[in-house]
């Protein structure tokens, strides 16, 4: 059963929107950054398994410095579903950061809208859910899309866009966590420790691809860190204030801002077969959206 304090909150819908589009902002932010440091912009290119090391570091940094500060009231955490949570995250984050220096960010961005899909199909054996026929042709139609991003016959296009289907596959994954823990502890506190035990694994597999990273790509990765923690909290207090259904879509603004910042920093401008593949990825997982707050047939 869900904690009552959420309930407590008044409904402010443009509040909400305000703050998804925000998050959809910081998020691509992030990925934007990533491409810089792994693209050699800001010096040597470091490795996606370093740059995710320093999301996790600053991240975890930043809501350690909240919790000293609010002092949250922590329950005894289900470590089990943490662990599994976070190690699919930090996956799902260091494949999208690698895929980020191969393809454009804006297919990077479409391709990793597929993770609802994928939570969609790994809830069938994990959660017991039933999928009607509306969910499947969304499924279907977003798979069509990323289908056509890969753009076979382009091998580097094709492997980047294989990176991102990889990264949307685990945080499809994570999503299952995500859904079993969300009934059972806060959102700060599921937040601190995602960041915590990420911050660990980051750190294990990084020390095997060290490098110094210069002064900007330290400020590049602490960037990419408080931006990171900063889209969580403005996603996660936009749920409260209003209803998953209402909030989602905002959040695909994410391929907007990716498409602009690729364009303004590195004049990389999306075709027309990024256009088609984005706009059925979209739709697919706008529809599917659209039925999780109903009965699926």
């Amino acid at each position: 059963m869900h904690a009552p304090e959420p309930q407590q909150i008044a409904q402010n819908p443009a509040l909400a929107a305000a703050l998804t589009v925000t998050a959809a902002a910081f998020a691509a932010g992030t990925t934007l950054l990533a491409k810089a440091i792994g693209t050699g912009v800001l010096g040597d290119p470091l490795h996606p398994l370093q740059i995710s090391q320093g999301r996790f570091l600053f991240a975890f940094l930043a809501f350690s410095i909240g919790a000293m500060a609010l002092r949250p009231r922590l329950t005894r955490p289900a470590l089990h579903l943490h662990f599994g949570r976070s190690a699919l995250g930090w996956g799902g984050v260091t494949l999208m950061f690698g895929a980020a220096t191969f393809i454009p960010l804006s297919d990077a961005t479409a391709i990793s809208f597929l993770n609802p899909v994928f939570a969609m199909i790994l809830a069938i054996p994990f959660l017991g859910e039933k999928v009607g026929r509306w969910r499947w042709g969304s499924a279907v139609l977003a798979l069509i899309g990323a289908t056509v991003l890969m753009r076979p016959g382009g091998a580097s296009l094709e492997f980047g866009a294989l990176l991102a289907l990889a990264a949307a596959l685990a945080m499809g994954g994570e999503m299952i966590f995500i859904k079993l823990l969300s009934g059972r502890e806060k959102p700060f506190q599921i937040l601190l420790i995602n960041n915590a035990i990420g911050l660990i694994l980051a750190s294990i597999a990084a020390s095997f691809f060290w490098q110094t990273p210069s002064p900007a790509q330290w400020a590049a990765l602490a960037g990419i860190g408080l931006l990171m923690g900063s889209a969580q909290i403005c996603f996660v207090n936009a749920m409260r204030l209003a209803d998953a259904s209402f909030v989602s879509p905002f959040f695909y603004l994410a391929l907007a801002f990716a498409t602009l910042y690729d364009a303004l920093v590195f004049g990389v401008r999306p075709d027309v077969v990024s256009w088609i593949g984005a706009a059925l990825i979209l739709i697919g997982a706008a529809v599917l959206a659209w039925r999780e707050t109903r009965k699926p047939v």
